[in-house]
């Protein structure tokens, strides 16, 4: 039950620490929020919240990669919470995929602003930010490429994973938000140049063009007939045209097989250039990631296509590969025969057309200093035979339509340099992000990098700034959590048995509301916290009775006396340096003081708490609350008129007159 509002200053760092979900998820999405009201079965609710910061959010229910579950506090209790499945259960239920879509953009839509915004690219960068821009009143125009919008949700995700409605529906309804153009087979280089869109009058441009080409294995015999490479496999089968695949196939990948041409020897530091944008180092992890998903993606398409046979060859041992344990067991569950461990030497052919992939078994990945450097056994040669070969070996983009005269420059990597901050490039009012900037990242990078440009474009072009969101506490009474909670266990995600998954059905099915329900409940409602605030005008500063340390289920409250704690002093200038924070945790004794007084300190391993309030229930005096912290975003403040805005359309407007 909520008791009022309150107006605190909080400490950012420990509010981050408080919210793991949230701030693992690039889009802060506030996910402990939906899944408890989920609980509560007020779904519309939830779904507001779910989709209010990411237009994306139907398609990120069925193929994030969740960061959000791997942060997830619930997770070293014993599973975290099957965040991304309830997600998809909300837009189910809500989404514009579903019978009864709730339209979250309603009252959101801002005065038009007399700025048009060309957008290079219709994938989830380019989509995102069309529609946060058009949300600000902002015209824009997506150039696609492709026949069709969505880029590699489209063209690289498999319809088994990410149906192809759901991603038309999710298009559509970001084209609806404002005012938005899309304007398909338009490729940059070929049907435009960026110094076209200038000159259409176009006052920014986001370059979101991703990375759509395959890289090269650098081993004999790449040239052979029925070798391919992976993207090039998917973006044929997801556009439905014809591609020959034989009977016995071969995939090469693993993640850290795309390091050695992705990524130089050693590594190279950011570098701050003359022009204030920075050549960003891609993230290991990220392009593992993303790599091994299209392995297992290429795998399954080719079985679905009529393979016979399907091996995948990794040089990571299996306990060691990138991919994510529940994609392997579902590729061996699909008939995916693994060989991990091993490396491509050589591809060895007959009559010009592949025959069999020659290995070498991996003695080593990194080496000493733990650069990608993988050294195999000598002697250890071994033939697979196959009459396909798809190498699945990771993304680069393709920068090639970009002429010096545009000035956007183009580090070592073939990837565009940016501002880390605005995401503008090194030429003024053009904006680059997603892969083509940070090189292969999950999908949620890619939603959060777009709402990113658009904030970098708004404040560009309307000279405004968008603060930090503010801190809304609540203070609550009865707060309870249920009895069983650490016996509530993870709810299985339902899927398709093996023998109906066929073709290109999709493979997951979703949680029906009772299992979402009784997975929901299991959150551990990491925005609420006990807080120890007790003060002499309404007597409830502590007694030290220890109720609340008795009655502590998980044992995470302790007193102990001040003499067994040492105070650094750079430990001791930072409480001193906030002392407005601190002044209740401290009560009344100053920061130099610490380590020379004697009394008691109560201490919390906040790792361990479960919010269950029996601390605050217990305390006699009422000097433990339970208060609720909730992100509410900042009303976005200018540094120039509306009369300055206003300007150009009665320019306009008197020129046509």
């Amino acid at each position: 039950m909520l008791k009022r509002y309150e107006k605190k200053a909080v400490d950012v760092e420990w509010l981050n620490s408080n919210f793991p979900c949230m701030m693992a998820c690039p889009a802060h999405t506030n996910a402990g929020r939906y899944v408890s009201l989920i609980a509560e079965g007020r779904f519309e609710e939830a779904y507001r919240i779910a989709r209010d910061p990411n237009p994306l959010a139907s398609i990120c229910g069925r193929v994030c990669a969740h960061p959000c579950e791997t942060a997830c506090r619930r997770g070293a209790i014993d599973q975290p919470i099957a965040i991304r499945a309830l997600k998809r259960f909300l837009t189910e239920r809500h989404g514009p995929e579903s019978k009864h879509p709730v339209d979250t953009n309603e009252g959101r839509l801002q005065p038009k602003v007399p700025y048009r915004i060309a957008v290079v690219g219709g994938g989830p960068v380019g989509l995102s930010a069309a529609h946060d821009l058009a949300l600000m009143g902002y015209s824009v125009t997506i150039f696609e490429a492709a026949p069709v919008a969505g880029g590699m949700l489209y063209l690289g995700v498999p319809e088994y994973r990410l149906p192809r409605d759901v991603v038309e529906a999710q298009v559509r309804e970001i084209l609806a938000t404002g005012d938005i153009t899309l304007k398909l087979n338009q490729a940059a280089g070929r049907d435009f140049t960026i110094a076209d869109l200038r000159h259409q009058g176009f006052d920014a441009v986001l370059l979101a063009v991703g990375a759509h080409s395959s890289r090269d294995l650098s081993i004999p015999g790449v040239n052979l007939d029925g070798v391919h490479k992976g993207i090039d496999f998917l973006l044929n089968v997801n556009l439905g045209y014809q591609f020959t695949i034989g009977r016995k196939v071969i995939v090469i990948g693993g993640g850290n097989v795309a390091m050695d041409v992705a990524r130089s020897a050693a590594r190279e530091v950011l570098r701050q250039h003359a022009s204030g944008v920075e050549s960003q180092e891609p993230s290991r992890e990220n392009e593992d990631a993303v790599a091994a998903r299209e392995m297992i993606d290429v795998s399954l398409s080719a079985l679905r296509l009529g393979a016979q046979e399907v091996n995948l060859v990794c040089l990571e041992p299996r306990n060691q590969m990138p991919a994510a344990l529940e994609e392997i067991v579902e590729a061996e569950e699909e008939g995916i025969i693994l060989h991990p461990g091993f490396g491509p030497s050589r591809i060895l052919g007959e009559n010009g057309r592949v025959s069999a992939l020659e290995v070498l078994k991996t003695k080593r990945v990194f080496d000493e200093s733990g650069r990608f450097n993988p050294a195999f056994y000598e002697g250890s040669e071994s033939l697979l035979e196959c009459d396909t070969i798809i190498m699945a070996i990771g993304q680069a983009p393709r920068l090639d339509f970009l002429k010096p005269e545009d000035g956007v420059e183009i580090s070592r990597r073939g990837l565009i340099a940016v501002n880390p901050q605005t995401l503008m490039t090194s030429s003024e009012g053009i904006f680059a992000g997603g892969d083509c900037v940070f090189g292969p990242r999950l999908i949620i990078d890619s939603v959060a990098d777009g709402k990113r440009a658009a904030v970098g474009i708004d404040e560009y072009l309307r000279k405004v700034k968008h603060p930090e969101p503010t801190v809304e506490v609540e203070i609550l009474e009865r707060h309870s959590m249920p009895l069983n909670l650490l016996d509530l266990m993870r709810q299985p995600i339902p899927a398709l048995p093996l023998a109906r998954r066929t073709g290109m059905t999709e493979v997951e099915v979703g949680f029906d509301e009772e299992t979402a329900q009784r997975e929901a409940q299991r959150c551990l409602h990491c925005w609420v916290n006990t807080i120890f605030e007790g003060n002499v005008h309404d007597g409830s500063l502590c007694i030290l009775c220890g109720g609340c340390v008795d009655i502590c289920p998980e044992n995470c409250l302790e007193v102990v006396s001040l003499d067994r704690f040492q105070f650094d002093p750079d430990v001791v200038q930072q409480l001193a340096d906030r002392e407005g924070l601190l002044n209740v945790e401290l009560d009344d004794v100053k920061a130099d003081e610490l380590g020379v007084i004697a009394g008691s300190v109560m201490v919390k391993d906040e790792t361990r708490c479960i919010r269950c309030g029996l601390c605050a229930a217990r305390c006699p005096v009422g000097t433990i609350t339970m208060e609720s912290y909730n992100l509410v975003p900042a009303e976005v403040t200018g540094l120039i008129s509306i009369e300055a805005i206003d300007a150009p359309f009665r320019a306009v407007s008197a020129e046509r007159k």
